[in-house]
């Protein structure tokens, strides 16, 4: 009978082991999702602020008083850029958080659930 207790205790402590062990993995994961995301959030907000200045560059050119030169493209391709790594960056980001949500410990709980009814079982 000791044994047996005593086997339950080693089951019941590598169970929460397991239990964090996964916690901690899916909050890793979202840490990281948390972190692209933010990137991708810089990314987007220096690609509008790029692009902005690149409409006002446009707007100068348009006027009557401007002249032909047409440097205000280059704002635009480095917009583009900026947004084109700010939405791979936000997959990613949304990847990483669809992997470690919701943080529970789905395989702790079942092998719980197996050691349950094996011990019911018998």
């Amino acid at each position: 009978m000791q044994q047996v207790t005593e086997r339950a205790q080693v089951l019941v402590r590598e169970e929460i082991e397991l239990a964090k062990t996964e916690i901690t993995e899916k909050v890793q994961s979202m840490g990281k999702g948390a972190g692209i995301g933010a990137a991708a959030g810089v990314f987007a907000i220096f690609g509008l602020s790029i692009m902005i200045q690149g409409f006002a560059w446009l707007a100068w050119w348009a006027l009557p008083t401007g002249n032909s030169l047409t440097f205000f493209w280059g704002f635009f391709v480095v917009a583009a850029i900026l947004f084109i790594l700010g939405g791979i960056a936000g997959l990613l980001a949304a990847r990483f958080f669809k992997r470690g949500s919701p943080p529970k410990p789905d395989m702790a709980i079942e092998e719980a659930q197996r050691i349950r009814e094996t011990v019911q079982g018998d």
